[in-house]
């Protein structure tokens, strides 16, 4: 006979195969993808169960970041979250360092909402909203914003109540007079180092040149807007609110690899036009650099989807930064994400969360979003991959509807699986499969002890 109420009545949704006390990793297997909307990495962890807890690397990372850690994995129990996420957090790094420790935390929790037949929200502490506000993004491929600002208003039409744009340094980039550059700087930003294989050791040192053109850090760059430049962006931004209207949020970023200086310049100039928020102006290290930024403009500022760790907000919020951007895929994953949140809810300071991933991270970020009291928007970046909600089975078609996700009461993440024909479809140059055997990493091993 069921039983009845509280306590009792939640035990019996527990997946009782044997017990969650007995639940035991015993492999670890990936699916490299392209497309949706980017590079990116899906995760499974299986158990002696026969429950499958489902993670995702950050976009642009490798799966290495996660397969490092199967060996420090097989053989423990999925629900015991927290413990695992101190052994192998010293395995993450700021950016797509931070892939795979997030991916395999997002597992975790998925197999112990699977586990106990629970959604992951509610032992985060129950929702604080039962649906999730999206903010679409659209990348600055128009030459002008009157054309971006058409593409921005189908998505309005779409039923989204929040949007972001690029608007920087690319957009005038080929306009002379636009750009103060020293000679031949600005050719590196227009590509892209890309992972497919390089046919000589002569393509693999373009390759890497092109490659570090990109991380230099943008006080080195030597790159300024001139005052053409920044009347170009201002008349972009103009353009895109004539169309859109002043009424919807929209928040800017891609400013690319300019100084503070430059950004002081900018942020004045689109004052006016209210955006939501400023980001990314420079690279997050530099907090100094934020705060002066912040308090030159009335435009808010934001960074964060870089960030590993929520010991590494801290500094900016601080410095009195506006709006804090963490990724879940870089942070370190679900509860890290939500104690972030919490933390920049202490100083006043709301948090958007970045997502350009797969709809396994969009769930993620979901269950942390109803979870979380002071958010505010949720990325998507898939508006235009018509194959995005194909990825999986178990959630609403289309998962975001007119602007928002509804976060259901299904256990974990809410998703039943991964659809192999399709991602077997989208798979990285180079990937023969999904969910091959990866036995090489079982006896990886190190004395990983950081103190002695």
């Amino acid at each position: 006979m069921p039983r009845t109420g509280g306590a009792e009545q939640a035990l019996d949704q527990v997946n009782t195969n044997s017990r969650p006390s007995e639940l035991r990793i015993t492999d670890m297997r990936v699916a490299e993808i392209v497309g949706a909307p980017f590079a990116s990495v899906l995760l499974k962890i299986y158990t002696n169960q026969g429950i499958v807890g489902l993670g995702e690397i950050r976009d642009g990372a490798s799966a290495t970041y996660a397969l490092i850690l199967k060996s420090r994995l097989l053989g423990e129990n999925p629900c015991d979250i927290d413990r695992l996420f101190r052994r192998i957090k010293q395995f993450g790094g700021h950016g797509r360092q931070g892939g795979g420790v997030s991916a395999v935390e997002i597992a975790l929790w998925d197999l112990a909402g699977k586990a106990y037949g629970v959604p992951i929200y509610q032992m985060l502490g129950g929702r604080f909203r039962d649906k999730v506000r999206i903010y679409c993004d659209t990348d600055a491929e128009k030459p002008s914003g009157t054309e971006t600002g058409k593409r921005l208003k189908e998505r309005m039409d779409r039923g989204f109540t929040f949007l972001k744009m690029d608007l920087g340094l690319m957009q005038i980039a080929d306009i002379p007079g636009a750009v103060v550059a020293p000679a031949g700087t600005l050719e590196g930003y227009k590509s892209h180092p890309g992972p497919s294989a390089a046919k000589s050791l002569q393509d693999r040192r373009a390759r890497n040149a092109v490659y570090d053109v990109h991380n230099v850090r943008h006080p080195f760059s030597g790159l300024h807007f001139s005052e053409k430049g920044l009347d170009l962006l201002e008349q972009y931004i103009a353009e895109v609110r004539e169309v859109i209207g002043m009424d919807i949020p929209l928040a800017i970023d891609h400013v690319g690899h300019i100084s503070l200086q430059n950004g002081i310049r900018l942020a004045r100039r689109i004052e006016k036009y209210v955006p939501a928020w400023l980001e990314d102006v420079v690279p997050w290290q530099y907090t100094e650099q934020y705060r002066q930024l912040q308090q030159a403009t009335s435009v808010p500022i934001c960074t964060g989807e870089d960030i590993y760790l929520k010991e590494a907000f801290e500094p900016l919020l601080k410095a009195g930064i506006s709006v804090i951007h963490p990724d879940l895929l870089t942070s370190g994953g679900i509860l890290e994400t939500k104690k972030i949140g919490d933390m920049a809810q202490e100083y006043g300071v709301a948090m958007a969360i970045h997502m350009a991933e797969s709809p396994i991270a969009a769930m993620a970020a979901a269950h942390v979003a109803v979870a979380t009291e002071n958010f505010m928007a949720l990325e998507y970046h898939s508006a235009d991959v018509p194959w995005w909600d194909d990825i999986v089975t178990g959630l609403p078609k289309p998962l975001v509807n007119n602007g928002f996700i509804a976060v259901s009461d299904k256990p974990g993440l809410g998703i039943d699986d991964i659809v192999d024909d399709v991602i077997c479809q989208h798979l990285q140059p180079g990937v023969s499969g999904a969910w091959r055997p990866t036995d090489c990493w079982d006896d990886e091993y190190s004395w990983d002890r950081t103190w002695s």
